[in-house]
């Protein structure tokens, strides 16, 4: 510990998130499941060396108003893993390649990853133009 007094300031950052590996996308399907993913609240989907990860925003059952674990002698070792050394409270910078809030931006991203659009039908639409018996010009809604 290079710093025993820091679990006296703890935000607990730790115990508000579940980060989980996904297979990597390599078809539009594969896409656009993460892009659903990312159509839910408190989700984020990320890649940090060359590996993707959903990030599930949520606190922690044990965690105590102190931001101290209510059953810190009992804790799962991924919890016991975690020091001072590698805490998230020292801030700075995720070693993120890419970091995905949003659907929009997954879709963007794997558009231009695959080349072709990620969701079917989702070019523009125009309205198409007819004539009607009196000759007058009348805008027809585009069919799905």
């Amino acid at each position: 510990m290079s710093d025993p007094n820091l679990c006296d300031r703890c935000a607990a950052l730790c115990c508000r998130y579940i980060a989980l590996p996904i297979d990597n996308p390599k078809t539009v399907k594969d896409y656009d499941h993460i892009r659903w993913y990312l159509m839910h609240e408190n989700i984020v989907v990320f890649v940090e060396k060359r590996q993707w990860y959903i990030g599930i925003f949520t606190r922690c059952k044990h965690l105590m108003s102190d931001n101290r674990c209510g059953t810190y002698l009992t804790r799962p070792r991924i919890c016991r893993g975690y020091d001072t050394d590698n805490c998230d409270w020292h801030g700075g910078d995720y070693d993120y390649e890419h970091l995905f809030t949003s659907a929009e931006q997954l879709r963007e991203y794997a558009e231009k990853k695959l080349g072709r659009p990620l969701v079917a039908g989702a070019t523009k639409k125009r309205f198409r133009k007819k004539r009607s018996k009196d000759g007058r010009v009348r805008l027809a809604l585009p069919v799905a």
